[in-house]
């Protein structure tokens, strides 16, 4: 018997200049605007906006409705979720799925982990960190859940 495999690759995304996707990934349904760069084994899915020069590193996932700011760096294996598991099971109502945004100059550290939150402009995650409520004030945070260490 034959697998059923799905083959996407890059499919009906809006795509502007200057962009570099590494394959294989799996980008779909989603806008890429001028010099974005996507390394490989990145998922990124629909209703999903990166921003003008941000670069997304390898082995991340993006989940569904992400808004990335200009000029962000998202570093090795992050991780997006925005649905909580509120009911104790995935919700399969996209539409009550939260939207995770994230400013302009937002760097994010390897291996991060990003819950149905909002990043403000310049704020930096570190490595490793669990992002589970709006980070409002510029700086630096790190930890599990992630707490501010200093203001930048």
């Amino acid at each position: 018997m034959q697998p059923n495999l799905r083959e996407v690759a890059v499919k009906n995304v809006e795509i502007g200049s200057n962009v570099t996707i590494y394959q294989p990934a799996n980008v779909y349904c989603c806008t890429l605007q001028d010099d974005v760069f996507i390394g490989p084994f990145v998922e990124i899915q629909a209703h999903t906006v990166i921003g003008r020069g941000t670069k997304v590193q390898s082995h991340t996932f993006i989940c569904e409705y992400v808004s990335v700011g200009e000029n962000c760096f998202i570093g090795h294996g992050v991780m997006f979720a925005n649905d909580m598991f509120r009911d104790g099971k995935p919700n399969a109502d996209r539409e009550s799925w939260a939207r995770i945004t994230l400013g302009n100059n937002v760097s994010i550290g390897s291996g991060a982990s990003i819950l149905a939150v909002s990043i403000c402009d310049g704020a930096v995650i570190g490595a490793g960190s669990v992002v589970t409520k709006d980070i409002t004030q510029k700086g630096v945070y790190a930890g599990n859940p992630a707490r501010l260490m200093r203001l930048l």
